[in-house]
């Protein structure tokens, strides 16, 4: 089958790398000549936001899906009358990418999502009370398009952009869940993970598996995810990203329509990867195992500060060393502070272990440059 993919990053590469072993052709559409998937698919230098390119892209396939959602769902809803599979389907492409959307969709559905409003720009008035989150409609990704305002100072830093003006959850734990679909209707969730952000990059540090939740907490994800895919009414896998109150209460955040960060220890932690899961929903194959196999985690490794150019991964022979420890690089080959260039998944016997392990692993390693 020849499967295209809108997005040539490190994601796509995971998913390809997964998917060898089955008998298919990928071919990836990215405007980086040394996009991630360029020298593992069948690479297109392209806009993935450009009608035209999209639509070219994908009338010879027989299936398109997305490694990113800032694509043009206008051409994957054209590709789609023409008789083209898009996985998922435009119409949530579409809504999923555009923050107003997104949040009207939950309002629309019942599912719970921190109270919010709808700005077009910064001149308009504000009723929710500080603090708040802003989100930009559109283009936020790895915690760019996000800011919090906290006081009538920051005010001042308003973002001109269309955006959602949301109430601040008082967070307890930011937790994810990875749900798939398939397109007969078959539906596997993975075991939710608990997300540890880095506060001054505003990215995923630490991914911890599994997480131990009261009986009610498990019930509110339950709920959400199985009212999630019931509604969105499109095979796909989906990270739900959410939050955990001091009340004990589960809160959508957002929704991300393709692979995600915080389903990456599932490649070591889990029976199968949230990779192996994707191709199947492409495929509409039965879908995978996904359960827990001991405490997993993974750590992003993120350019460090005050490095850029050529990659050096200092301290990478000592990780090697570490049991059951799994370097995972994006062939990426330019580095810049915050820049994603890879991840370490790590398994353990207990979660103060895996802690351990995972603490270790990051003052051992340091993503510098030449």
């Amino acid at each position: 089958m020849k499967i295209g993919i809108l997005g040539g990053g490190q994601l796509g590469r995971m998913l390809i790398q997964e998917a060898l072993k089955y008998d298919d052709q990928f071919y990836t559409l990215d405007p980086a000549s040394d996009a991630p998937c360029h020298n593992i698919s069948y690479f297109t230098q392209g806009n993935f936001n450009d009608y035209e390119t999209v639509l070219n892209f994908g009338k010879d396939k027989e299936v398109v899906t997305i490694e990113i959602e800032h694509v043009n769902a206008e051409a994957l809803a054209e590709l789609e009358k023409q008789g083209v599979k898009i996985v998922p389907n435009s119409n949530i492409i579409k809504t999923i990418q555009q923050k107003i959307l997104q949040k009207e969709f939950y309002k629309t559905h019942n599912i719970p999502s921190p109270e919010f409003q709808v700005v077009w720009n910064r001149d308009e008035e504000i009723t929710m009370p500080l603090p708040f989150v802003q989100k930009m409609n559109t283009g936020g990704y790895d915690g760019k398009g996000v800011q919090v305002i906290k006081n009538e100072i920051d005010l001042q830093n308003l973002w001109q952009e269309a955006s959602v003006i949301e109430s601040l959850v008082d967070i307890d734990k930011e937790l994810s869940v990875i749900v798939a679909r398939n397109e007969n209707g078959e539906t596997k969730t993975f075991p939710v993970t608990e997300m540890v952000a880095d506060p001054k990059l505003n990215l995923l540090d630490f991914n911890i598996c599994p997480v131990f939740l009261n009986e009610d907490i498990q019930k509110q994800i339950d709920s959400i995810t199985e009212k999630f895919l019931e509604v969105v009414n499109s095979p796909g896998l989906f990270a739900i990203e959410l939050f955990l109150d001091q009340e004990g209460k589960i809160w959508v955040n957002e929704t991300a329509p393709r692979l995600h960060n915080s389903g990456h220890q599932s490649q070591e932690g889990n029976a199968n990867s949230q990779f192996e899961q994707m191709y199947r929903v492409v495929k509409n194959l039965p879908l995978a195992d996904t359960d827990s196999l001991t405490f997993s985690g993974m750590l992003n490794l993120v350019g460090a500060e005050g490095f850029e150019g050529k990659v050096i991964y200092e301290g990478m022979d000592d990780v090697l060393k570490m049991p059951k420890t799994y370097v995972h690089l994006y062939g990426k080959t330019e580095t810049k502070p915050g820049r994603k260039m890879g991840h370490i998944n790590v398994l353990a016997d207990s979660k103060e272990e895996l802690m351990e392990k995972l603490v270790k692993v990051k003052e051992m390693v340091r993503v510098i440059a030449e």
